[in-house]
């Protein structure tokens, strides 16, 4: 399937060199681009891209507002932020609006079409360095909200002993926490397929399952709430 993708920078060289590196990708037809989020808004409206590609430091209306925009007003268009910018601060706004990937500039096309085909399938993409943040931040703030999934739920008050170290009451099965584990440490649905000897079409389902089980949207609050009720551990293989 050829995912339609929009590309929304103000740098006028990127966004011209990121629209010529994704037209050479196999699977992707550019359907636009755009200098600021506003314009980026207009795109959207007209063109129904899959995925865009969104810059944060944009004049007019920035990458964040016009991604919460996106999300609200074309729910079918994912986004993947593409920033140079990777601190705290901008990674969980940029989640809290609804992006489904976080990529810095430094990622190559490969990175990008892996990104785009993720937030296509459903699932999510983060930076390695941006998920080791968001685990960071999540196991030292035990007790506190998780900054990008404000709709993270709440520890069940009885935790279950579903498997060792799990506070976790959600009723998820033995494999799905097995599987939650593998998303936590940064696994893709192939490679947790290879992992766990199982097709990857058994490895959507249980992920579709444990998603369901435990109120999460994507693979950002996945990891979060496998490091917050102990499924998965910062120092530990995968």
């Amino acid at each position: 399937m050829t995912a339609r993708v929009l590309v929304a920078d103000d740098q006028s060289v990127v966004r011209e060199g990121l629209v010529l590196l994704l037209g050479l990708l196999p699977g992707i037809e550019v359907v636009g681009s755009a200098g600021d989020g506003a314009a980026a808004l207009r795109l959207v409206a007209s063109e129904r891209p899959d995925v865009v590609l969104m810059d944060l430091r944009m004049p007019r209306m920035d990458g964040v507002e016009a991604t919460r925009r996106i999300r609200a007003e074309f729910p079918d268009t994912q986004v993947v932020v593409l920033t140079t910018y990777a601190d705290d601060e901008s990674v969980f706004a940029a989640l809290r609006a609804g992006a489904r990937g976080f990529l810095t500039k430094s990622a190559d096309a490969d990175e990008i079409a892996r990104a785009v085909a993720a937030v296509m399938n459903g699932d999510a993409q983060l930076d390695p360095g941006v998920q080791r943040r968001l685990i960071s931040t999540v196991t030292a703030l035990p007790d506190a909200p998780v900054p990008s999934a404000p709709a993270f739920p709440s520890p069940a008050p009885e935790p279950s002993p579903a498997a060792a170290g799990t506070a976790a009451a959600d009723g998820l099965t033995p494999r799905e926490l097995e599987v939650l584990r593998l998303i936590a440490h940064g696994l893709s649905n192939a490679e947790i397929s290879a992992r766990l000897f199982i097709s990857e079409a058994t490895v959507k389902t249980h992920i579709n399952n444990l998603f369901a089980k435990a109120g999460l949207r994507d693979r950002a609050q996945a990891v979060a709430y496998a490091y917050r009720n102990g499924v998965a551990h910062p120092n530990a293989a995968p």
